[in-house]
């Protein structure tokens, strides 16, 4: 090595790019490897919410520690998954954050291309639905049993809005303001409070509303009850990105 050649310990001390996270960039990985994170992540993310859900009914028959265990469960949960799968994908696990990301991209911003969104949704409907057939078979319940659990009422799609707009509101800040760091916390601990504050308990996710249909547990929702819940999350979506526009705007040249 000669001296003007920097030592290796000296180029790596100097990296500090931040690592992706939700609403990030997906960092040049194969595209493979992207989308198998993101089946991986939402099968766990879903095993994670309707397992702790069975485990609490079976625990208690008082309904707030149930929701409090479901809560807890998925607020550990999905911090961990954000930290372990974000530098590989972005740790989306949500069609709505994805296709968030897409539309800022078109428009300019960093995000997936429509090859990668391609890519991306059908592999988290896929892992959501296999996260709640791995859920019941770790219980004993039946691998593939429609939910019963009504959630059309007009309060409940409200929620839902709300809560995916807060969502794409807070990742898509924590872009603009580069603090995605902070994401596995942030992202994390929203989930667990738009739990408790919003009428439909932040399902806030059209894949992982998806996979819960297909259990009939404390977690599930009743196949009627998708498409409503599906469109009104987009709905925030879109209303999510509306606020980061006007809160977060861009300083002119």
């Amino acid at each position: 090595m000669t001296v003007t050649e920097p030592a290796a310990s000296d180029a790596i001390a100097a990296d500090t790019s931040p690592q992706p996270a939700p609403g990030a960039t997906p960092p040049r990985t194969p595209l493979a490897a992207r989308a198998a994170a993101e089946l991986i992540g939402t099968a766990a993310l879903v095993a994670i919410v309707v397992g702790s859900g069975i485990q609490a009914t079976r625990l208690t028959d008082d309904v707030a520690l149930q929701l409090l265990a479901n809560s807890t469960a998925t607020v550990f949960g999905l911090g961990v998954l954000i930290a372990l799968l974000g530098p590989v994908s972005g740790a989306h696990f949500n069609p709505a954050v994805t296709l968030a990301e897409w539309w800022t991209a078109r428009r300019g911003g960093a995000g997936v291309n429509a090859r990668e969104l391609g890519a991306y949704v059908p592999a988290q409907i896929l892992g959501a639905i296999a996260g709640a057939v791995l859920a019941d078979a770790m219980f004993g319940e039946p691998l593939v049993k429609w939910s019963t659990h009504d959630r059309s009422a007009g309060n409940l799609l409200l929620g839902e809005v709300v809560a995916t707009a807060g969502l794409i509101l807070l990742i898509f800040g924590l872009a603009r303001t580069d603090r995605l760091r902070f994401a596995p916390v942030a992202v994390a601990s929203y989930i667990g409070a738009a739990y408790w504050f919003t009428s439909s308990t932040s399902f806030a996710n059209p894949a992982v509303t998806i996979g819960r249909a297909f259990t009939d547990t404390f977690a599930g929702i009743a196949p009627a009850s998708v498409p409503g819940f599906v469109g009104v999350q987009l709905i925030g979506a879109v209303v999510g990105l509306a606020m980061v526009a006007v809160v977060f705007a861009r300083p002119k040249d």
